[in-house]
């Protein structure tokens, strides 16, 4: 039979990952996404074997329209995830098309998606199969769970080690996950989220230093 054909909403981490799957299986895999870079890294990776494009409304539109499979990869660092496929778009789909959410956790990418469970997986609307597990790793817990303590680990006993203080100041990637420090909103994303005043005047190490 001819290959599924797989959307890959989103040329991230996740993405990546997914698409990697897919063409492991035979499906002809098209990645979208808006960053230039993320897209050259996937040819870069995968060859001709993936196709890319950027992605717009339009193009969006007019892909999923082919799509057996769609996976919903775009996720946006302590926000929301943007809404990419609306109730309009999901009426031109093949009836039995399967959209998978990786995105759930942070509201969907999907106008339709709402949370599931590894009990209740999955649910139909319009004739479009929707998976939206919110702990998708969850599948496989033992794994999933070392695999993400051999990642945070070494973060974990910085803190434990330094204090929260002086781990952060050592390290610029614990810095740019602060968040909130004494009461003073650091992240534009979790500012608009809630509507909370945003202190970006604030350096993140004098939020530190005076917390």
């Amino acid at each position: 039979v001819p290959p599924a054909e797989t959307l890959v909403l989103g040329a991230g981490s996740v993405g990546a990952q997914a698409t990697a799957v897919a063409l492991g299986m035979g499906a002809s895999v098209l990645v979208a996404d808006r960053n230039p870079e993320a897209l050259r890294r996937l040819e870069t990776r995968f060859g001709f074997a993936a196709r890319t494009i950027y992605s717009t409304r339009a193009a969006i539109a007019e892909s999923i329209k082919r799509a057996d499979l769609v996976i919903c990869a775009a996720l946006a660092p302590g926000a929301k995830a943007p809404i990419l496929i609306t109730r309009d778009m999901l009426a031109t789909m093949k009836r039995g098309a399967v959209i998978v959410d990786v995105a759930i956790d942070q509201g969907g990418c999907c106008e339709t998606s709402r949370p599931t469970s590894h009990s209740h997986p999955t649910y139909v609307v319009d004739g479009v199969v929707h998976y939206c597990v919110t702990n998708m790793p969850g599948v496989t817990p033992r794994t999933s769970t070392f695999a993400l303590n051999n990642a945070t680990l070494p973060f974990t006993l910085a803190l434990a080690n330094k204090g929260w203080r002086r781990a952060l100041q050592d390290d610029p990637h614990l810095r740019t996950g602060l968040e909130i420090s004494g009461g003073r909103v650091l992240s534009p994303p979790v500012a608009a989220a809630h509507g909370l005043p945003l202190s970006p005047e604030l350096n993140v190490l004098e939020a530190i230093a005076s917390a």
